[in-house]
């Protein structure tokens, strides 16, 4: 079955050529090799400003930038967020862009912040997280705090289902752990997972 899937690149460096970028090329590259059809969010691109208080968090008004992006999520089948772990968690761009995005109006349909969310229902997400520190001590010591706030508090919350993650520790380690990385994506891009 051919999925619409949206890549999130959520790397803040505009001007692309980390690990992350090339980890969605391999995504996208499996993706599309399998007819899939694919459209990319580079979030570092995007013009929007931080949400400063509630009334603007509530405020049915967005960016243009996010209206186009909210467009994106509701038509797509799959999501697949890609960023860097920066001080424990996701950087600052990637957190306003979900204050952004995830605003009760465009989660719910209305401006009420009930737990029936029914516009986003039938879509999956897989988040993938590049970090400095191996993968396991990010996952046992510090429990993956802020993935599974991510999992919880935004994606499943706002409807998604199922939700799945990459931890790439190390930053990929050398070369042949890049190119097994790199593999690895596009295995997951060609089934849409």
């Amino acid at each position: 079955m051919v999925q619409r899937i949206l890549i999130l690149q959520g790397h803040p460096d505009p001007a692309g050529g980390h690990l992350n970028h090339a980890l969605a090329a391999a995504y996208r590259e499996g993706a599309e090799q399998a007819g899939h059809l694919v459209q990319e969010i580079r979030l570092a691109e995007l013009d929007f400003p931080l949400l400063r208080d509630p009334a603007q968090y509530h405020a049915p008004e967005v960016p243009e930038d996010i209206r186009e992006a909210q467009r994106a999520i509701e038509a797509a089948t799959h999501i697949v967020l890609f960023y860097p772990l920066w001080l424990g968690d996701m950087p600052a761009l990637v957190k306003g862009f979900l204050e952004q995005v995830f605003r009760p109006a465009f989660v719910t349909g209305d401006d009420m912040t009930g737990l029936r969310h029914t516009r986003l229902e039938r879509h999956s997400a897989r988040i993938v997280v590049t970090m400095g520190m191996p993968a396991l001590f990010y996952r046992w010591f510090y429990r993956a705090h802020s993935l599974k706030s991510l999992e919880r508090n935004v994606f499943r919350f706002a409807g998604f289902a199922p939700v799945r993650h990459t931890l790439i520790g190390r930053a990929g380690g050398g070369k042949r752990a890049r190119r097994r990385r790199l593999r690895q994506m596009h295995a997951l891009g060609r089934l849409a997972r």
